[in-house]
């Protein structure tokens, strides 16, 4: 396997030959389908005929939901409030090997395409359910990130006291479409050994509380509840932000006493290299408002760059202060290949984060853009057998959306 595709590539791929249906919206569901997409499964978007999903047309913070979770994927349009679009559904899912959806509470059965009735279809099918919560008195409920971070405590850790905040990412739907793929590959094992399928279930809330278990954890060690991120008691002396001569700021982490003898090495600080006090961390915590008062001085007279540079010269732990959109320059993950060049729905491309994952040595390619509604859909409809008379009057009817296969990426 390597960075430039070929038909060999792509049947070198860890989970080439599997087959996927992502009934997926918003992020949960195609986050998941994505994973499998990019580790060489054929992942099949199953949309509404004509717009699609609605995350292709979302604007402000939803603007790229659709591009960064649908690479690697094909697409197919069926109308399933249809009776003639249940059953074509019904008849592909004899054909895969997972299916996944992260509809509401209770729509699957109500469409006529719950696990049970899929799972009669194709007993070798692991049908993958990625809902808000587990079976139990919030299971009927509608969940959204920001909703089980609120409930789940992740908000409360995050934000100063009073101030409640949610993550600046979609984690929860990103985590818990992982553990979809974590039960969907555990699954696909286990039908190895007994030749069946089964169900899957992965949710938003049980993923944040499985976030929050190291502060239950510190909770039940010490007796005392965890207080806010922001308000947390100061173990290192050194674990800040400082500002910088240009406006920027620089996390600095001094988490061991060989840090801070080569922190003052490098940053020319004899003085305190030499000071009783300042040898031990509980000697700098001591120290207290005089010492991190002073330190906050010496650093701001340095500019960024000069910060930084020092800081990796000295082998401590730093960071500045990024936006995502300095990824796209960040010298490590251009060097190191982690962006792929990614068509956007407006024809615009951004370069986008590979998976966080390699196999000996070697990352997963974009083989596929995000696809138009439909695009590649006749690749699994084919499967079926269906006859071009047949194909010809689902579509007229509006039941079938579907366009040939898009082109492989080079």
């Amino acid at each position: 396997m390597s960075d430039h595709n070929s038909d060999a590539v792509v049947q070198s791929l860890p989970l080439s030959g599997i087959r996927v249906l992502e009934l997926g919206h918003n992020i949960m569901g195609p986050a998941c389908g994505l994973i499998l997409a990019d580790l060489g499964a054929e992942v099949y978007k199953i949309e509404r005929p004509g717009k699609g999903d609605d995350t292709r047309w979302l604007e402000g913070f939803g603007a790229g939901f659709f591009t960064c979770f649908n690479r690697n994927k094909k697409s197919l349009g069926i109308d399933l409030k249809q009776e003639r679009g249940k059953e074509l559904l019904l008849r592909l899912v004899e054909q895969v090997d997972v299916l996944i959806e992260n509809f509401a509470p209770g729509t699957v059965e109500r469409l006529g395409i719950g696990s049970e009735v899929c799972r009669l279809r194709n007993p070798q099918l692991i049908f993958c359910s990625l809902k808000g919560f587990m079976p139990g008195p919030y299971a009927h409920r509608l969940a959204l990130d920001e909703v089980v971070q609120m409930m789940g405590g992740l908000a409360y850790m995050t934000g100063p006291s009073g101030r409640p905040m949610r993550a600046g990412a979609s984690v929860t739907d990103i985590l818990s479409g992982s553990f979809g793929v974590i039960g969907i590959l555990t699954a696909l094992l286990e039908r190895r050994r007994t030749g069946r399928g089964q169900e899957v279930q992965a949710t938003l809330f049980e993923s944040v509380a499985f976030l929050m278990a190291q502060h239950m954890a510190g909770a039940g060690v010490t007796g005392d509840a965890p207080p806010p991120m922001p308000e947390r008691e100061k173990t290192w002396a050194v674990y800040e932000l400082f500002g910088t001569s240009d406006g920027h700021q620089v996390f600095i982490g001094i988490t061991s006493d060989r840090h801070w003898q080569r922190f003052c090495k490098v940053f020319g600080f004899s003085d305190w290299a030499e000071d009783p006090r300042l040898a031990t961390n509980e000697g700098r915590v001591a120290a207290g408002l005089w010492f991190f008062t002073e330190l906050k001085r010496r650093l701001l007279q340095l500019t960024k760059n000069e910060l930084i540079t020092m800081a990796e010269q000295a082998q401590i732990p730093f960071a500045p202060v990024n936006q995502p959109i300095d990824l796209w320059d960040d010298p490590h993950l251009n060097q190191s290949h982690g962006l792929v060049s990614t068509t956007t729905m407006t024809g615009d491309v951004v370069r986008l984060p590979k998976l966080p994952l390699r196999l000996q040595g070697h990352s997963f390619p974009l083989r596929i853009q995000p696809p138009s509604v439909g695009q590649g859909g006749g690749d699994l409809l084919s499967l079926i057998r269906l006859t071009v008379e047949e194909m010809d009057e689902l579509t007229t009817a509006g039941i079938v959306d579907f366009l040939p296969s898009p082109p492989r990426h080079e």
